[in-house]
């Protein structure tokens, strides 16, 4: 079991499973489009921060530990991993004259329902590394101190631990009834995510710090929005907005109740990076390297690859939250529902006055 503080995410936080056409599996290329834009980075961070002589790489031939929380059940994991490998790899050539690298070990980070057993077939026998799953929430210790020398987490931190407790409860000035995302319309609803969002932030900050060595790297890329936007005006806002009606629409049928609809909230927050900034540097375990915003090529594509890939994406993700929630039958009526209203409206969104942004954040393990 992880030391210090862990809690266990509900069952419907886990990507879909196995690799049929609706799973996470065949419906992630949104996020795989965000490890391809962040691997310059990744590439320059490696090169130009990581020093593997202070990391006694000179002298020992221990292995290179590398984790990525949040891994779910692949292909992407693999992508990035292999990515950091190579530049590690490049790096250790550079600085030591191209004399034999002792290799790799990787943990590959999921909650317990996670599929892992879809990831490892995907993964086969690989000699390029030795691999290890590790089952469990990132919100918490995972693994013994300065175990890793470089951590990655893609696409996994704008999800929240829980959805703080003031929007669901109808006495609370924060009660998010008619809304089930953070829009920023309602500053006590914005104020309770935010508060959740800083929380789990620093406990996932500071779970790392256990875990990565002195003058270790760690790669952070998680949705975000632009400083001074509020949800409600980037384009996501509004998608998460649609699939909310839909919900609606259930409950003014009958199908669902109003106390249900309100009762559900996404655990999302997307920050700015002006507050990301302030948690990092107000938890003091890490140096901030890099700060940027990545820039993604869905937006280039057609009109109908950016429908699909916002229907089929969407199920993969949210499919099991709302089946925890509202049961199969209404789960599945909701999405279909969602893919004739974003075929009409999607001009709406796709041409929203703002857009969310892709935060690549790159942050060194202080000396101490």
């Amino acid at each position: 079991m992880a030391m210090g503080e862990i809690k266990e995410l509900p069952k419907s936080w886990a990507m879909l499973g196995g690799d049929g056409p609706e799973s996470y599996t065949q419906n992630s290329s949104y996020q795989k489009g965000v490890v391809d834009a962040s691997m310059e980075m990744v590439d320059d961070g490696i090169m130009e921060k990581l020093d593997l002589k202070s990391l006694g790489f000179e002298s020992t031939k221990d292995t290179f530990r590398i984790a990525d929380f949040g891994c779910s059940v692949g292909p992407n994991t693999f992508f990035a991993v292999e990515n950091i490998m190579k530049a590690v790899q490049h790096k250790h050539h550079a600085q030591f004259n191209n004399s034999p690298f002792s290799g790799f070990q990787v943990f590959f980070n999921d909650v317990t329902t996670n599929d892992f057993n879809t990831l490892f077939k995907a993964l086969h026998s690989n000699e390029k590394y030795f691999s290890a799953g590790l089952s469990g929430t990132f919100f918490g210790r995972l693994l013994p101190r300065s175990t890793l020398h470089f951590a990655h987490s893609s696409y996994c931190l704008h999800w929240l631990s829980k959805v703080p407790k003031e929007v669901l409860d109808s006495e609370s000035p924060a009660w998010n009834k008619g809304s089930i995302q953070c829009d920023g319309l309602k500053k006590e609803v914005t104020k309770a995510y935010s508060a959740q969002f800083q929380s789990d932030m620093n406990t996932f900050l500071k779970a790392r710090a256990q875990e990565i060595v002195g003058g270790g790297l760690m790669v952070i890329i998680t949705g975000g929005l632009p400083d001074g936007v509020l949800m409600s005006q980037a384009g996501v806002g509004m998608y998460y907005d649609l699939l909310g009606s839909c919900l609606i629409d259930m409950a003014e049928l009958g199908v669902i109740s109003e106390e249900k609809l309100d009762s559900f909230n996404l655990p999302l927050y997307y920050s700015s990076s002006k507050e990301i900034e302030e948690i990092i540097k107000a938890n003091g375990n890490f140096s901030i390297e890099r700060m940027d915003s990545l820039s993604h090529n869905i937006w280039k594509t057609s009109r109908e690859t950016k429908i699909k890939v916002s229907v089929t994406g969407g199920r993969a993700v949210f499919q099991g939250l709302l089946e925890d929630h509202f049961g199969r039958e209404v789960a599945e009526k909701t999405f279909e529902n969602f893919e004739t209203k974003l075929a009409d409206n999607f001009s709406i969104i796709d041409g929203a006055a703002h857009e969310h942004i892709d935060h690549f954040i790159l942050l060194k393990r202080n000396v101490n």
